[in-house]
Parts: structure tokens; C-alpha cells; sequence
């Protein structure tokens, strides 16, 4: 391919590809590649970008890296781990300190006024961090240009070569002038600009009709934006009596749900969609499971199943009728999809059953290549109303990854080392707290962390919250996310109880992620946050009651997110709401930052 490129090379990062997004979004082609790429297969680029990652330079299986790759006369830019990387291979000093930085983090620019690639800087912002080691000194012939409270060395480049290095990220939308240190790349590298979203569609419609040939394809539908729009474009690309559109009904599903999404079909004029009640065959699939991973790949067997069992039913040709996804990027990466990637939490989309379908080439992803804002864009140039476009995202295996189970047994060891150090840290703030017997999914340093939350009382100011946060997630290692009590006044004495994901568990959370969808939808909120998530919790006081964890959050693109603080006159009539339903005993609020705390809690 004769187009100028710029070469990322994926050592594992959740973020890999969304840096090479970030540059499409500057107009400039990428190509990933291996870490131990021949310099050969990459000589041909304008520029190198090394990514972060979730290993340690000190780890006894580093990631294969051809070192080689530093002698080209390229500019090239090191983030997080790359960063480390660089610093490690070249001479500098890297530590371990015993603390990480997760989220937002202060950065002060020392020297980089006369940087090229932090031109334009200003001398404090905001930047996002999620790293263990920390670059200590610079290696001979490299100067630092910034740091944070915990990190010496937060940029860094040569003094005689366009070689530079990052502990921040600065891809992700939740670094404010991370745009700018990419454009000034760009700019270094002198590559040629005009890449965009009008390329890609027209690519895409092209590839999928090469995959699909004269076969044909079997949609799976949510009637979420993804879905949605990979269905319309498959359409486009193939025609209406070709794509068939399959919306299953899991019963994991939101009040009045089905009927909404079979309407906008409907009223979009799509008649090549079919509703299926397999409620019953997911519940069963499910029934007495507790652990997070377990139930996602049951959820995802599940679907494979009920297609199978469709296609009998219909008498299609398995063979003649691909299975089509609207699978995004960050669905791949956090299945452990990259060649060094780890396994953050497993998503519907990538079984067992998807994985084999896709290895004998039965699969077919249009949007695999993007992220959630991408799509929008998209859908809006495939002329698809706000109504769906906009549509806050809701997961294949919906309410069912909501609702946490345990068995009542479970037993949390790490807590002790934990409420030690938590004790330290709230011991000079006004904050009091305590770990609660339950576990969340976290992701720290590129890597999947599974741990009790914190739960904690004080003052009700989102500032000072989002401060403690971060604080506590910082200097307590065993512990990926933090909530606040609304309600009661203060927090009970909680234990872990028996429950699993039932029809009566379900319809629960049902009503309870109803009401505060209404709530934000009354006061006009919806268009604020990306995603409203609210967690039933198994914990009680006594033997029957539940608990439930408000979980609004602001992203751009899935990767990162901050939580999102809700006016407290809204909040405190719907805490009081939710408090009226039978059972619940207490509500929190998630004030944890992604990372090191994912979306939801499964």
C-alpha cells in the first residue's frame, strides 16, 4: 500500500488501538503491528509509536520486542509502558514504587516549552494515568520535560533525536491536551493527512461484500446503536433480502425494552427483523452460577444456541447464513484480543462458539475496527436518527451482569492487608469507610484486578469525593473502586448473602434501573452521560434484602470514564425512590474513574 502511515506497535494496551483512532482522527493512516516486527515491515512508516501495556519491564515473560526498531531513523513516541520501555532499553532508570497512579493526575511541565512535542502546553493540566512502574531518571542523552506527585520522569525526550516518551495517556478523551501532543507528533513526522470516515464506510461496505460473497447474513440485534448500525450498513452493502435481523429477547432485558426497540425497527422501515422469546433457555443457562466470567460466557454459548436452533428451525443452511455482530474494537481488547492483551472481563460477542464461527469464516464484523463515538458518527452518515444514534449503550447479556450472586459463602482475605491501608489514608480526612463483602471488576495498569469496593461517608461534595477516590485507589492496592452511602444516613452492617440471578432478582432491578432512568430523563440529564448502570448488590442486613449501586458515566469511547456527579435535588428524590422498593436496604453512588474501576461491577 502506497499510503504514508504511521506504525503503533501493540504491546497489550487497552488503549493500542484507540491511539491509532486517535491519529485517524487527525487524518493520518495507522497500521498496528507486533511488538517484534522486522524493521523491515516497518521502515516504511513516518513514525513509530510504542504502546502502553499490562506487563512490567521487570516481568520474567516481557513481551518479544525488537530493539532494533530504536535504531530506525524514525521519530518515535513511547506511551505508558512504551514509555518504560524506552527508558529500560536505553539506559534510564525504572522503579517500582510500591503506589500507582489510576485516572485523573496532576502533570507539571518543567522544561517542555521548547519541546516540539509539548508545544502548545500548558505548564499544569490534567492528564490520565493507570501505570505501576514509574521512570525514575531518563536515560544518557534524554531529558525529563514533566512530573506528577508520583512520577519523576512523566515526559521525557533525546536531546539530538525525535525520540520521546509518555507516562500519561494521551489518546484517551480523558486527557485534555492529549490531542495536541498527537497532533505535534503527527506534525514531527511530516506524514501526509486525509484519511476519514467517509474512506472507512466505503471500504467497509466493499470488504463485507467480498466476505460474505453470495451468502447471506444472520443479524444479531439489541436495538442498541451498535447493532443497529452494523445491520443498516450490512444492509446497505448486501440488501434487505439478504440480511436478516435477529432481535432475542434474553429476559435480561429493561422494562418495556422489546416493545421499544420492535417500534423504532418498525418506524425505520425494516421488515427484515424478527423477535425471539429465548428467555427461558438463558435463565436456565445462568441458574445457580456466581462467578462474573461464568455467566458472561454462558450468556454468549447461550446466543450461539438459540441462532443454532433458529437456523434448524428455518431451515437455513448454516453455512449460507454468516452471523453478523455489530462487535466493537473495545469488545476485542477486553477479551484478552490482541496478541498481549489481558483478559479484563470476557464479552458475549467472544465465546468459545463466536470464536469458532469466526475461524472457519462464518462471522462477519463491520464496526470491529471502532469504538462507540466512531459509530455514532457513522449511523448519522448512514442517515439513522438521534433516537438511535444516541442511544445510551446496553450490553448483549443486559440486567443479567447487573445483578452480582454469591453463593453467601465467599471469603475475602485480602481484606485485612486492605482495611489497613485504608485506615491510613482516611485517618486525616473527614471520610470515614469500610470494604464491603462483595468483589467488582477493575482494570489497573492494563491489567484485570477483581476486588472489594470501598464504601464510604462524609461530606457530599463531588470534588472532595472524586479527591478520595482517587486517593484511595491509589495508596490501597487491593481495592479498584470506591462508593458513596446515600441512604440510610449511615452505613449498616452488611453481609454477604445467597442470591443468584432470578426472574424475582431481575424484575427488581428492573424497576429500579426504570426509576432512575425517568428521573435522569425528567431532569434532562440523559444527554449528559454516556451510560446510567444501576447494580443490585446481594448484601443485607438481615437475611432478605438487597442493595443498589447508582452508576452513571461519562465516556466518549468506552476505554476510559469518568463517573458522573448528578445534582444532589435529584438525586435525593430518587435515593428515596428507590429506598421505597420492597427489599432494598441501602443505595450507593459510584465514585470510581476508569480506570482503575470498569463500567460495571461484572
Amino acid at each position: 500500500m502506497g499510503q504514508q502511515f504511521i506504525a503503533v506497535l501493540d504491546f497489550g494496551s487497552q488503549y493500542a488501538h484507540l491511539i491509532a483512532k486517535r491519529i485517524r482522527h487527525l487524518g493520518v493512516y495507522t497500521r498496528i503491528f507486533a511488538p517484534d516486527v522486522s524493521a523491515a515491515e516497518v521502515r516504511a512508516a513516518k513514525g513509530l509509536i510504542l504502546s502502553g501495556g499490562p506487563q512490567s519491564v521487570f516481568g520474567e515473560s516481557p513481551v518479544p520486542f525488537n530493539s532494533q526498531l530504536l535504531e530506525l531513523d524514525l521519530p518515535i513516541l513511547g506511551l505508558c509502558y512504551g514509555h518504560q520501555l524506552l527508558a529500560h532499553h536505553l539506559g534510564g532508570d525504572v522503579r517500582n514504587l510500591g503506589c500507582g497512579e489510576y485516572g485523573k493526575t496532576k502533570l507539571v511541565v518543567e522544561t517542555g516549552d521548547d519541546s516540539p512535542l509539548l508545544a502548545g502546553f500548558p505548564q499544569t493540566t490534567e492528564v490520565w494515568m493507570s501505570h505501576g512502574d514509574t521512570v525514575f531518571a531518563p536515560p544518557p542523552g534524554f531529558r525529563g520535560l514533566a512530573h506528577t506527585g508520583i512520577s519523576p520522569v512523566a515526559a521525557m525526550e533525546h536531546t539530538g533525536r525525535p525520540i520521546f516518551g509518555l507516562q500519561f495517556h494521551p489518546e484517551v478523551s480523558d486527557t485534555p491536551e492529549g490531542n495536541r501532543v498527537l497532533a505535534n507528533f503527527v506534525r514531527i513526522t511530516g506524514v501526509e493527512q486525509g484519511w476519514n470516515m467517509e474512506i472507512f464506510m466505503h471500504e467497509t461496505l466493499a470488504a463485507a461484500q467480498e466476505q460474505v460473497g453470495q451468502r447471506n447474513v444472520l443479524m444479531f440485534l439489541s436495538g442498541g446503536v451498535d447493532s443497529t448500525v452494523a445491520f443498516v450498513l450490512m444492509t446497505k452493502a448486501l440488501g434487505d433480502d439478504r440480511v436478516l435481523g435477529l432481535f432475542i429477547d434474553n429476559g435480561f432485558l429493561r422494562k418495556n425494552e422489546a416493545e421499544r426497540v420492535l417500534e423504532i425497527y418498525e418506524r425505520l422501515g425494516y421488515h427484515n427483523v424478527r423477535h425471539l422469546d429465548a428467555s427461558r433457555m438463558f435463565l436456565e443457562a445462568i441458574a445457580g452460577t456466581t462467578d462474573p466470567q461464568e455467566k458472561r460466557l454462558a450468556v454468549g454459548e447461550t446466543f450461539i444456541q438459540v441462532r443454532d436452533k433458529y437456523l434448524r428451525e428455518m431451515r437455513l443452511d448454516p453455512n449460507n447464513w454468516l452471523l453478523g455482530q455489530g462487535t466493537l474494537y473495545p469488545d476485542i481488547i477486553e477479551s484478552g484480543g490482541s496478541g498481549h492483551a489481558e483478559v479484563i472481563k470476557s464479552h458475549h460477542n467472544r465465546v468459545d462458539g463466536v470464536r469458532d464461527l469466526i475461524a472457519a469464516g462464518l462471522v462477519v464484523e463491520p464496526l470491529k475496527e471502532l469504538y462507540k463515538d466512531e459509530v455514532r458518527i457513522l449511523g448519522k452518515t448512514l442517515g439513522l436518527p438521534d433516537e438511535v444514534v444516541q442511544r445510551h449503550p446496553f450490553p448483549g447479556p443486559g440486567l443479567s451482569i447487573n445483578v452480582l450472586c454469591a453463593t453467601g459463602k465467599e471469603r475475602f482475605p485480602e481484606q485485612e492487608k486492605a482495611a489497613s491501608a485504608l485506615e491510613a489514608v482516611l485517618n486525616d480526612t473527614p471520610y470515614q469507610g469500610s470494604l464491603l463483602p462483595v468483589r467488582s471488576v477493575g482494570v489497573q495498569g492494563d491489567k484485570r484486578t477483581y476486588t472489594s469496593p470501598v464504601a464510604i461517608t462524609g461530606p457530599r461534595d463531588w470534588d472532595a469525593l472524586e479527591d478520595i477516590s482517587i486517593r484511595i485507589t491509589n495508596e490501597v492496592r487491593e481495592v479498584n473502586r470506591v462508593v458513596v452511602l446515600l441512604s440510610p444516613a449511615s452505613l449498616p452492617a452488611l453481609r454477604l448473602k445467597a442470591a443468584y440471578c432470578t426472574e424475582e432478582r431481575l424484575a427488581l432491578l428492573a424497576e429500579a434501573d426504570f426509576l432512575a432512568t425517568e428521573a435522569l430523563q425528567r431532569n434532562g440529564l440523559m444527554g449528559d452521560i454516556f451510560q446510567l448502570l444501576v447494580i443490585l448488590l446481594p448484601l443485607t442486613t438481615g437475611s432478605s434484602g438487597e442493595c443498589l449501586v447508582l452508576r452513571p458515566v461519562i465516556s466518549e469511547d468506552v476505554m476510559t470514564a469518568r463517573f458522573a456527579p448528578i445534582d444532589w435535588k435529584v438525586l435525593h428524590p430518587l435515593t428515596e425512590s428507590l429506598m421505597g422498593l420492597t427489599g432494598i436496604e441501602a443505595v450507593f453512588f459510584d465514585v470510581t474513574h476508569k480506570p482503575p474501576a470498569t463500567f460495571g461491577w461484572e
